[in-house]
């Protein structure tokens, strides 16, 4: 079977973020009455697994042991068959 995942990192809560500081900032010097502006990252993996659960678990792997820095980065995704 085949899956699509959309994989969104970001920032965890007490890290900087110098370009969502930037962007904020850009934002507001454009008249947004913007607060705070977080950046984060997405990938789409396309890939093959014997069923759903498996899908899972591979993607996850995926997060953890690549596209993720787990010490700085929290993760989610969203699955779905092709």
């Amino acid at each position: 079977m085949k899956f699509k995942a959309f994989v969104y990192v970001t920032l965890k809560k007490g890290y900087s973020d110098p370009e969502g500081d930037t962007t904020a900032d850009s934002l507001m010097g454009l008249g947004y009455p913007v607060e705070a502006v977080r950046a984060s990252k997405a990938y789409e993996v396309y890939y093959e697994a014997d069923n759903a659960e498996k899908a899972e678990t591979l993607i996850d792997e995926m997060c953890r042991r690549l596209l993720t820095n787990p010490t700085k980065d929290d993760y989610r995704y969203e699955l779905s068959e092709e």
